[in-house]
């Protein structure tokens, strides 16, 4: 993991030559030598053009690529877009940790489960225990999945918060509104790379 952080914070530029990096982070707590990233494509046709364009660089291939793949043991991917009523935040300062939130909900989208789950989150918003970064929903890869980023000056300022949360009636009454529509949810602690916009 040490090797992979120093070679793509090195090389990331070659990468970032093509198309919009979101975000590069690295797991503290909930998983293990794992990295997540989110990169920004227009439409889908965008997407295969950076692939191309990624298959003919020689830089990217022989600098950043060669020296990466022997130390990934396994990747996944997923399309997901920014749910309708969320806007992509920033951090209010630099630092700090990211939770990344996975929901597994019903199957039925937004019309199904959208009201409640966006209550839920603005109940938490609006008690100012976290920073609201993004919510995304799959429309490629594991289907009815909701990820949910947010930003915590700290991990004991993220449990501390979570914990506020839990004895907070707003936050509970609207969760309870929303669980009814939860398969499983299941979470990250995570760090941004040096070379992460978000961080």
């Amino acid at each position: 993991m040490k090797e992979f952080v120093e070679v793509f914070n090195k090389y990331f530029h070659l990468r970032t030559a093509h198309s919009e990096l979101v975000g590069f982070w690295s797991a503290e707590l909930g998983a293990m030598n794992k990295v997540v990233h989110v990169w920004k494509y227009d439409n889908f046709a965008h997407r295969t053009a950076v692939r191309h364009a990624l298959a003919n660089d020689k830089a990217w291939q022989e600098a950043l690529l060669s020296r990466l793949l022997p130390l990934i043991e396994k990747q996944h991917n997923e399309v997901a877009y920014l749910v309708p009523w969320c806007r992509l935040g920033k951090p209010p300062k630099e630092g700090g940790v990211y939770e990344w939130i996975t929901f597994q909900v019903k199957p039925g989208g937004p019309a199904l489960w959208g009201e409640a789950l966006q209550a839920a989150i603005n109940a938490h918003v609006n008690t100012g225990y976290a920073k609201l970064i993004g919510v995304f929903h799959t429309e490629c890869g594991l289907l009815n999945t909701v990820h949910v980023i947010w930003w915590n000056e700290s991990p004991d300022h993220w449990a501390a918060g979570r914990r506020s949360a839990h004895e907070d009636a707003r936050v509970v009454a609207a969760v309870q509104d929303s669980v009814k529509f939860l398969e499983s949810q299941q979470n990250m602690l995570l760090i941004p790379f040096q070379c992460s916009p978000l961080k």
